[in-house]
C-alpha cells in the first residue's frame, strides 16, 4: 500500500513523497493549509509515532508550525474539553490559521523561555526529587542536637517511669515543666495564669522561686522557665502519684519534663518527642514541612528560604565619611530618609553623644556599629511628641528586610545595586532552619545531599538502598525507588553537573528545557505529542548522544516527538526531517524539503547542501594573532574552579569552550565580566573570588551581549529596543502633515497619551487573564493591533502610517529610509546580522533568545566602536542555522578587524573552528571540572589527546 503525501502550496515547487508502509500503520498527523505568521498554505503529513526534525533557516516558518499551529491547535483542543463553566474563566482561545489538522494526540510543549525567575525554584523543586526527600527525611532520618552532636532519643510513658525509678531511686526530686527555653520577656501573664491554676513555684534560670502576685522578670534578659509540678520521693511506694505527676507535667512541658535531684541538683531530660539527653533540647516530631524552604515550618527565620542575604560594604554605605548623618552620609537614603528611621538615627547619635552634624569620620566605632547593626538594647524615640521604647535593629537589617519584601521601589533598586548576594549567615545557604539540618539519613543532611552533583546524589541514594534493613525498607524503599528513577532520567539527558539546590533561575534555556523533558520521560505518558524546542542548547557535542538517546526512548514508549533542531547530530539521528524555507521571514514558510535523512540528502536546498558538506562554513588561511596585548586574570577560584590564570590575547577572535558545567560561565560571566564592568563603569557589579587581573589598560569598554529578553512585555519591540523609533518618531513630527496639526514626536509613541490607542494602551492587544492557565494577548478590537487612534495614523510617509512602519520588516525598511542616514544605519546593522526577516515592531515576547542576542549585538553594531572594546557573547549561535552562522560570523570577524576583540562562550563547532585563540575547560563537569585542559589555536587544540573538544573539533577541521 502507498499513499502519496505532502504538497506545500504557493509558488514553490511542489514536493511530492510516499512513506513507508510501517510509518502509515502508526497513523499519520495530517496538517492542510497552515498560514500562521509567515506560512504559505503548508499541507504536510507527518508520521505518527516516530522523531520528527522541524528545520531552515531562522525565521523561516519553524516555530510557527510547531507552535503556533500543531501546539496551539492542540491547546485550544484541550481546552474544549473542559465544562462551558470553567470556560467562562478562561475566555476564548483563538484557532491557529489552519484549515483543518487530522490525528493530532494530546499535545506537551517543551520550550526553552520559561525559566522561572522564581528564587524559591530549584532544581530540586521542578523535578519534584526534592519533595520526595523531604518525605524520606520526615519518615527514615535520624535526628541529632544541635548543642551536643549525640543522637537525640525520645521515650515512651512506661520508659520515662522506669527511668526515673532506676536513676533517683530513694531521692526527694521535683517534676519540672520546660516552659521557656533561652527567650526573652517578662512573662507577667504566664506566672498569673500558673496562679491560677494552683501551682505555687516555678524554676527561674536555676534558682526556684514562689510565684507571687503580678510577679514578672527583667524584660531584656534571656529566661529559661520550667513550672514546679510536684515534690517527692522516688520509690515504689509513690510510683502511683509519679505517674499522675508525670502525665500533668508533660501535658504542661509539652511532651517534654526534667526531673531535678533536690539535694545534688542533677537534673536529667525526658520526652517524648525527639530530645537531647545531655542538654534537654528537643525537635517536633519531623513532617515533610519541617525540610521545605517554602513553609515557615521549615525555612530560615533570617532569609525566610531563600538561602542568601544582601551584604553591604562599610564603603558601600558611607562613601563620602567627610559627610554628616544629615548631610547624606547614608549612601542609600541620602537626605531622603523616611521620618520613623530618622528618629532612630537621631536616638542613637543623641545615645553617644552626638548631634547628628558630624562627619561619619568623627564618629565612634561603637557608634557607627549600633548605627549598622543596633543592639540588644531598648531604644527610647522621640516620636511624634511622645517617647517609644522600640527594638533597635540597626539599618543592615532594614535594608535586608526592604530587599526580601514585595514592592520597595527606588530604595530597593538602589539597595539591589550597592549589595552583593552572599550566602545566610544563619542557615549558611541551606535554606532550612537550624533543626532541619540535623535530622540525617547516612551522613548526610538534607541540605548536604541537595549539594552533592546529580552523578554523586545518585550514588548516595544507590548506597542508602543498600543499606536497607527489613523495616526501613517497608519505610523508605519505595521512597528511594522513585528519586533513584527521576535522578536517573536527569542524568540520561546530560545533566550530571547539576544539584538539587542550584535556583532555576541561574539555569540556561537548554538546561531548563531537559530538566522538563525528564520530567516527562518519568511520567511515562504514551500516545503524546510532544514538541521541543532546540534541547541541545548549551550542550556539548559528547553529550548530544544521552540527549539523542532519552528522545528516542521518548519515541520508543510510544510517543510521537517533534524537535525544531539546527543541530546536525539530531538532523542525522531522527526518522523524518522537514526543512522549511527557503529563507526568512516573507521568503520562508514553504515545506522545501522533507523525508528520511537518506532521502533528504538526494534534495537540494541550504540544509542538505551543509548536510552533504558542498557548502560550508569556510575556515581562515591566517589566524590572527592580536595586538601585542593580553589580558590576564589570576587566580580565578569561584564554584568549581580550580585557581584558573586565563591569557586572553587582545584584538582576535576568542572561544572558550569545554563541556556543559565545565565553569565556563563562572569564569567569564560571573568573574571577568563584572571585573570588567566594575572597573569601567564603576558599577556595583560583585565579581567571583579571583587574585588579581592585567591588561585593562588596554582596554576602554566592554559590552555582554547575552540572550535574555529585551522586554518582558508585549510593549517591547526591537525598534524601542535599538532606539531607531526614536528617530522615526522624530521624522513623522516633521512631515508637513503633522506640523499643521501641531504634533510633536510625543504624538507617535504608544507609550504615552496622545496618539495611541486608548483601549489597548498603545499596545495594539489586549489581555485575558486565564484562571488556570498563562493570559493570553488577543488583538485590539478597536484600533485592530494597529496601536494608535485614527487622527495618528492619517500622517504618512511614503504612503505609509507609522503602524505601516513598525509592521515592515527590516530588509525593506533598509530601502525604504534609503535617504535618512540615521535610521538607515541602524536598520542596515540589523539586516547584516541576519534578522532582515523581522519585523520592526514585532512583539520581544515572540523573539527567541537567539535573535533577542542578535538584536543586542545590532544595537551595539551600530554605534560607533573604539577600536578597544571587549565585547562578551554567550552562546550566540542558539536558533541559528548553519547559514546563519556564517553571517553572525562574518559580523563578528568585522568587529575583531577594526581592532576589538570579542569572546565567544560557545560549544558550535562552526564556531570554535574560525576562532583565532581556544580555551577548552575541563575535563568533565561540576566538581570534575573547572581547569583549563588546553589552549591555542583551533589546529593545536585538536591535536590535545585529554580534551574532549579536541577530537570533535579535529573531525570538523578535516571535513
Amino acid at each position: 500500500m502507498k499513499k502519496p503525501l505532502n504538497k506545500s502550496k504557493g509558488k514553490g515547487k511542489a514536493v511530492s513523497k510516499e512513506l513507508p508502509d510501517e510509518q502509515i500503520e502508526g497513523g499519520n498527523i495530517e496538517i492542510f493549509g497552515a498560514r500562521e505568521h509567515n506560512l504559505k498554505g503548508i499541507d504536510l503529513v507527518l508520521p505518527r509515532n516516530k522523531l520528527i526534525v522541524f528545520t531552515g533557516l531562522s525565521g523561516s516558518g519553524k516555530s510557527s508550525l510547531a507552535f503556533d499551529t500543531l501546539y496551539a491547535e492542540g491547546q485550544r483542543r484541550y481546552m474544549e474539553t473542559f465544562s462551558a463553566y470553567a470556560r467562562q474563566f478562561m475566555g476564548h482561545l483563538q484557532r491557529p490559521d489552519v484549515d483543518k489538522i487530522n490525528g493530532l494526540s494530546p499535545v506537551i510543549s517543551i520550550e526553552q523561555k520559561t525559566v522561572s525567575k522564581n528564587p524559591r525554584s530549584t532544581v530540586g523543586t521542578i523535578t519534584e526529587i526534592y519533595d520526595f526527600l523531604r518525605l524520606l527525611y520526615a519518615r527514615s532520618s535520624d535526628a541529632y542536637s544541635y548543642v551536643t552532636g549525640k543522637k537525640m532519643v525520645r521515650f515512651s510513658d512506661e520508659q520515662i517511669i522506669q527511668a526515673i525509678l532506676k536513676q533517683f531511686d530513694e531521692r526527694s526530686v521535683l517534676i519540672l515543666a520546660p516552659l521557656v527555653r533561652r527567650r526573652k520577656g517578662h512573662y507577667r501573664e504566664l506566672f498569673e495564669g500558673l496562679f491560677k491554676q494552683g501551682y505555687s513555684k516555678v524554676r527561674v534560670d536555676g534558682e526556684v522561686i514562689e510565684i507571687k502576685p503580678k510577679m514578672q522578670l527583667t524584660r531584656y534578659k534571656i529566661h529559661d522557665i520550667e513550672l514546679v509540678v510536684d515534690r517527692l520521693k522516688v520509690s515504689e511506694i509513690s510510683l502511683q502519684r509519679l505517674r499522675s505527676s508525670m502525665d500533668t507535667t508533660l501535658k504542661q512541658g509539652k511532651g517534654s519534663l526534667s526531673v531535678l535531684d533536690a539535694e545534688t541538683n542533677e537534673q536529667r531530660h525526658y520526652s517524648r518527642n525527639l530530645m537531647c539527653l545531655d542538654s534537654g533540647i528537643s525537635y517536633d516530631e519531623p513532617q515533610p514541612n519541617s525540610f521545605s524552604f517554602n513553609s515557615p515550618y521549615g525555612w530560615c527565620p533570617r532569609c525566610k528560604g531563600l538561602g542568601f542575604s544582601y551584604q553591604f560594604e562599610m564603603e558601600d554605605l558611607f562613601p563620602d565619611k567627610s559627610l554628616s548623618i544629615k548631610q547624606g552620609a547614608i549612601a542609600p537614603w541620602g537626605k531622603e530618609v523616611d521620618y520613623w528611621n530618622a528618629c532612630i538615627l537621631k536616638a542613637v547619635l543623641a545615645k553617644h553623644g552626638y548631634k547628628g552634624t558630624e562627619p561619619i569620620s568623627e564618629l565612634s566605632e561603637d557608634c557607627i556599629q549600633e548605627l549598622l547593626y543596633g543592639s540588644e538594647e531598648r531604644l527610647k524615640v522621640d516620636y511624634n511628641y511622645t517617647t517609644v521604647n522600640t527594638d533597635n535593629e540597626g539599618i543592615v537589617k532594614y535594608f535586608e528586610t526592604v530587599l526580601i519584601s514585595p514592592g520597595g521601589g527606588a530604595l530597593k533598586e538602589t539597595l539591589e545595586n550597592l549589595g552583593h548576594l552572599a550566602d545566610c549567615p544563619e542557615c549558611k545557604g541551606f535554606r532550612l532552619k537550624q533543626e532541619a539540618l540535623y535530622f540525617k539519613v547516612g551522613d548526610k543532611n538534607i541540605g548536604e545531599a541537595s549539594l552533592l552533583q546529580l552523578n554523586h546524589f545518585y550514588e548516595w541514594v544507590k548506597e542508602q538502598q543498600s543499606t536497607l534493613t527489613e523495616k526501613t525498607k517497608l519505610i523508605a524503599g519505595e521512597i528511594l525507588k522513585e528519586i533513584d528513577t527521576r535522578t536517573k532520567f536527569l542524568l540520561d539527558v546530560g545533566l550530571n553537573y547539576l544539584t538539587l539546590h542550584r535556583p532555576a533561575f541561574s539555569l540556561s534555556g537548554g538546561e531548563a528545557q531537559r530538566i522538563r523533558l525528564a520530567t516527562q520521560i518519568g511520567s511515562q505518558l504514551i500516545n503524546v505529542t510532544y514538541i521541543l524546542d532546540e534541547p541541545s542548547i548549551g550542550l556539548h557535542q559528547r553529550d548530544n548522544v544521552r540527549l539523542i538517546t532519552a528522545l528516542k526512548n521518548l519515541r520508543d514508549i510510544g510517543n510521537t516527538v517533534i524537535v525544531v533542531e539546527h543541530d546536525k547530530d539530531m538532523i542525522m539521528n531522527s526518522d523524518y526531517v522537514v526543512d522549511i524555507g527557503p529563507g526568512a521571514g516573507t521568503h520562508g514558510g514553504k515545506v522545501v524539503a522533507e523525508g528520511t535523512v537518506d532521502q533528504l540528502m538526494e534534495m537540494d536546498s541550504v540544509t542538505t547542501q551543509y548536510l552533504r558538506g558542498t557548502r560550508t562554513i569556510a575556515i581562515p588561511k591566517k589566524r590572527r594573532e592580536g595586538n601585542g596585548h593580553s589580558l590576564v586574570l589570576n587566580g580565578a577560584k569561584g564554584h568549581n574552579l580550580k585557581n584558573v590564570t586565563i591569557t586572553l590575547p587582545l584584538g582576535t577572535l576568542i572561544c572558550v569552550t569545554g563541556v556543559s558545567g565545565s565553569g565556563k560561565s563562572t569564569l567569564i560571566t560571573d568573574t571577568l565580566y563584572p571585573i570588567l564592568k566594575k572597573y569601567f563603569y564603576r558599577s556595583a557589579a560583585y565579581a567571583l573570588p579571583h587574585k588579581s587581573i592585567e591588561g585593562l589598560k588596554e582596554l576602554d569598554k566592554v559590552i555582554e551581549i547575552d540572550q535574555s529578553p529585551i522586554g518582558r512585555t508585549p510593549r517591547s519591540n526591537p525598534a524601542t529596543y535599538t532606539g531607531v523609533f526614536t528617530h522615526i518618531r522624530s521624522l513623522f513630527a516633521q512631515l508637513p502633515e503633522a506640523k499643521i496639526r501641531g504634533y510633536q514626536p510625543g504624538r507617535f509613541s504608544f507609550n504615552v497619551k496622545g496618539g495611541r490607542c486608548e483601549d489597548c494602551g498603545g499596545a495594539g492587544l489586549k489581555v485575558i487573564e486565564m484562571n488556570f492557565l498563562p493570559d493570553v494577548y488577543v488583538e485590539c478590537p478597536t484600533c485592530i493591533g494597529k496601536r494608535y487612534n485614527r487622527e495618528t495614523l492619517e500622517v504618512r510617509y511614503k504612503g505609509k502610517s507609522i503602524s505601516d512602519v513598525l509592521d515592515m520588516t527590516v530588509e525593506h525598511l533598509v530601502d525604504f529610509f534609503e535617504f535618512i542616514p540615521a535610521i538607515r544605519r541602524q536598520v542596515k546593522t540589523l539586516n547584516d546580522v541576519g534578522l532582515g526577516y523581522i519585523r520592526l515592531g514585532q512583539s520581544s515576547t515572540t523573539l527567541s533568545g537567539g535573535e533577542a542576542q542578535r538584536v543586542k549585538l545590532a544595537t551595539e553594531l551600530s554605534k560607533k566602536d573604539t577600536g578597544k572594546t571587549f565585547y562578551i557573547l554567550d552562546e550566540p549561535t542558539t536558533g541559528l542555522h548553519f547559514e546563519d552562522i556564517r553571517i553572525l560570523m562574518d559580523v563578528l570577524n568585522k568587529l575583531v578587524e577594526r581592532g576589538n576583540t570579542v569572546l565567544i562562550i560557545e560549544h558550535n563547532m562552526d564556531v570554535i573552528k574560525l576562532a583565532d585563540h581556544v580555551i577548552d575547560m575541563g575535563p568533565e563537569g561540576g566538581d570534575k571540572g573547572g581547569k583549563i585542559i588546553a589552549e591555542g589555536t583551533p589546529e593545536e587544540l585538536a591535536k590535545d589527546k585529554k580534551s574532549h573538544t579536541a577530537k570533535f573539533l579535529k573531525m570538523e577541521l578535516e571535513g
